[in-house]
């Protein structure tokens, strides 16, 4: 029996290690609070992930080690570089293939539709220590690949599409979004970030290069809008917040202070081709309405 082990116990960890344990594969899911599926093939291991040597411990014997680990979204330039040395060095010590879950922060603001060719020319600190992550897995000395996903969306993503719009939608209130509605962004839903993942880690073309996840290029208020309309709630009202509105957040919560750095993000059309791993792997993106549906039927969450 194949076993691998994912750090990470988020929402795309979860859904990998559901795929990889319906297939019959045994999976060890390691994070600090030792959370995951309930599953027959799945373990769940309460441990820190920048220890290397207990890391290693747990990953012996796995074929791939996934990194979907992701600290306070504030903390990354501090906190991202040992922690992801850590799992990079657990799998040089096994011998495991090594998979990436990634973001599309490192290339910085693109002109057009971003694809994989683009190079990592971010400025800003979060994009820089990803970008610098990716390359020192590229030079570790173990075969590795990684999968870069847009805004999540969809059963269980922490996001803000999630957070802000869909429990605004679902009550007919006003949604006050740090972003413009009306442009196309690129969402991944985790069902298909987690396909992405799984679909990698079993060929070996994949390795050596990063994969945009499928992605769906769509406005905020048209997701907002299928929503809406899947749950017979109103049409939705949306509200760009403020660069003073989300200052004042900011003074409360580092995390909004963080959104301006990867404002052309939210702020201007940001579209990515994900034609590559569509065609390659036959990973496709869901379509939207039915990720919402599904988001639905666990009462928008």
């Amino acid at each position: 029996m194949t076993s691998h082990t994912i750090v990470g116990a988020g929402a795309t960890a979860r859904a990998t290690a559901l795929l990889l344990a319906g297939s019959g594969d045994r999976v060890r899911m390691v994070s600090r609070s030792g959370n995951g599926p309930e599953h027959p093939l799945v373990e769940r291991i309460a441990l820190d992930a920048n220890n290397a040597g207990r890391l290693t411990e747990a990953a012996e014997g796995s074929a791939t080690l996934f990194n979907a680990a992701m600290p306070p979204y504030h903390t990354w330039p501090e906190t991202i570089p040992p922690l992801f040395g850590a799992i990079l060095e657990a799998a040089r010590r096994t011998g495991a293939n090594y998979v990436m879950l990634g973001n599309l922060y490192g290339y910085g603001p693109p002109e057009g539709t971003l694809t994989e060719d683009h190079p990592l020319d971010a400025t800003g600190p979060k994009g820089r220590v990803r970008a610098r992550m990716w390359r020192e897995a590229l030079d570790g000395g173990v075969p590795v690949t990684e999968v870069r996903a847009g805004q999540f969306y969809g059963l269980g993503a922490y996001s803000i599409f999630n957070l802000m719009v869909v429990p605004k939608v679902l009550a007919g209130r006003l949604a006050l979004v740090p972003a413009e509605f009306d442009v196309p962004h690129a969402f991944t839903a985790i069902g298909d970030a987690a396909a992405a993942l799984v679909a990698v880690s079993r060929d070996e073309r994949a390795f050596g290069r990063a994969w945009h996840a499928p992605v769906s290029n769509v406005p905020v208020r048209e997701l907002a809008t299928t929503l809406a309309d899947l749950a017979g709630a109103p049409r939705p009202r949306l509200e760009t917040m403020s660069d003073r509105e989300l200052t004042l957040l900011g003074a409360a919560d580092p995390f909004w202070e963080e959104l301006w750095e990867t404002s052309y993000m939210s702020h201007r059309p940001f579209t990515v081709d994900s034609t590559r791993i569509e065609e390659i792997f036959g990973v496709k993106p869901t379509a939207p309405g039915q990720v919402l549906a599904e988001t639905l039927s666990d009462g928008g969450r």
